[in-house]
């Protein structure tokens, strides 16, 4: 064979091998996610039990594959197909398909950044979880009103609620609700130190019974500097035996939040969360207690109110006073400023 055949056919296989590798290097190196806007962060929700073909599914349903053919051909490549795994994926604008699949079949998926405070019931916060992780909310509430479960976590079902510390939490998507609590668990744990504890001891109180408390201060006032003061009126109640007589238990006991003013008629709800019928704390929270209100409680102010009522220029500060007459001369002015405003519910 003459040497320039020779040299030809070596080039021409040259080219081939080179095109081939091109062509792989395209395939697998190319950018292939193209998100609609680069500039908000688009997340791939892949449910627990799902298989490539879902996962397939969900990229193109989204559209943020140029070429499926190109990711599917690199899955196979990468044994993902028999690797899929659950979770919450963040996928970057033009993402090549070996960084893709490598991302999901790794596992390493990306936490919620999960952030609850102020939720009135544990009902409506099953909803919120229900809406921010995988599982059903019945699945949250479910356990919750499960006294065996809570038992172990050494909650009632009516305290349970007091378990959840307001703030922002890392948590996988795909969690379970038992492995949710118990890391809420472990959060509280750490968020009731030796000395937290020393120090609701040293007032009487429990630190459930302490998150009680401050869920009535939490619904009394939103002025973090007057909780100290409000909740040193409802101690002296405490410590004296009287009922705690707190409009927010009669509204809870009511299921009604949409009452601004509490009118006699309501103070008669029988309900064992209605702190004018039944003396001492309720069972549980009538909210989801701040930190601030927990704080406030540990170091509540002490002075000798017994009293209080919303002071009638509506700034949310309130009147105090150690005497019935002193309050009723407080209230009387602030039930005229509600008539004023024509507030009667």
């Amino acid at each position: 064979m003459k040497k320039k055949t020779i040299l030809f056919i070596l080039f021409a296989l040259a080219v081939v091998v080179l095109g081939v590798a091109g062509w792989l290097y395209l395939r697998i190196y190319s950018p292939n996610v193209q998100l609609k806007n680069s500039e908000q962060p688009f997340y791939l929700h892949i449910p627990t039990g799902a298989d490539f073909r879902q996962v397939k599914d969900s990229l193109e349903k989204h559209g943020v594959l140029k070429n499926t053919r190109s990711f599917e051909w690199v899955a196979g490549l990468m044994e993902y197909p028999q690797l899929v795994k659950a979770g919450r994926y963040r996928l970057q604008d033009g993402m090549h398909n070996r960084a893709l699949v490598s991302k999901l079949r790794s596992g390493n998926q990306d936490a919620v950044n999960l952030t609850f405070n102020n939720i009135r019931k544990k009902e409506h916060f099953a909803a919120f979880l229900g809406r921010e992780l995988e599982p059903d909310s019945l699945d949250f509430i479910e356990l919750m009103n499960d006294s065996a479960f809570v038992g172990e976590l050494g909650f009632s079902t009516e305290t349970i609620y007091t378990m959840f510390i307001p703030n922002t939490y890392q948590v996988f998507w795909n969690s379970s609700p038992k492995d949710f609590f118990q890391r809420m668990h472990r959060d509280y744990e750490k968020f009731w130190t030796a000395s937290r504890r020393a120090k609701a001891d040293s007032i009487g109180l429990t630190p459930q019974e302490v998150s009680i408390l401050a869920s009535i201060v939490d619904q009394e006032t939103s002025k973090k500097d007057e909780m100290p003061t409000i909740a040193g009126v409802y101690m002296n109640r405490l410590k004296s035996g009287r009922r705690l007589e707190a409009d927010p238990t009669v509204i809870f006991a009511l299921d009604d939040f949409s009452i601004r003013r509490v009118l006699y008629k309501h103070l008669q709800t029988p309900s064992p969360y209605n702190t004018y019928v039944v003396t001492g704390l309720p069972p549980g929270p009538i909210t989801m207690p701040s930190e601030a209100a927990i704080r406030a409680v540990l170091d509540y102010e002490d002075h000798n109110y017994i009293y209080f009522c919303a002071k009638a220029d509506f700034s949310g500060y309130h009147a105090f006073a150690e005497t019935h007459s002193q309050h009723l001369q407080n209230a009387r002015a602030f039930q005229r400023a509600l008539n004023e405003r024509n507030i009667l519910r």
